[in-house]
């Protein structure tokens, strides 16, 4: 079974992260150059929010089009739902699902190891099936002439 654990690991660690405090602009122009969806945000070592482009749009609403000198804080996800290492491909899936989140901070215990996207857990998922599709593959080209699978007298 696929696990959290497994998608960080060929994704790699790179964590982008934000304080309440820091200006939305700012975050939006991290979010630009390192061509990101979210800023995991950070305060004294503990996660207490995310931001992603659906707050940055609701705030942009609501003001007009106009960013301001607001901080993140004021339109953060303060009760972002998140997962762990080990917690697996298939209940990420249901969780993104059924919290319309399209990323979730991975946290071992309050230590955050990175951030699991949308896109993260398509691109596992077509690598899991492509693995298993070699796989089986192979295993039908190795089946012996002649012989009858045992299983099929299971019925």
């Amino acid at each position: 079974m696929l696990k959290v654990s497994e998608i960080l690991r060929v994704k790699g660690n790179t964590l982008y992260t934000a304080t309440p405090d820091t200006p939305i602009n700012q975050a939006l122009a991290t979010m630009a150059e390192q061509d990101i969806g979210s800023l995991v945000i950070m305060e004294h070592g503990e996660l207490v929010g995310m931001l992603t482009f659906r707050e940055i749009i609701r705030h942009l609403t609501k003001n007009n089009g106009v960013i301001g000198d607001f901080t993140i804080r004021s339109v953060m996800d303060d009760a972002p739902v998140s997962v762990t290492p080990n917690t697996s491909a298939d209940e990420v899936q249901r969780l993104m699902l059924d919290k319309h989140a399209r990323y979730m901070p991975v946290m071992d215990g309050p230590v955050l190891l990175g951030v699991i996207s949308f896109y993260d857990m398509a691109q596992a998922i077509v690598a899991a099936q492509k693995f298993e599709n070699k796989m089986l593959k192979a295993y039908i080209r190795d089946w012996p002439e002649g012989q009858e699978d045992p299983e099929d007298d299971k019925v």
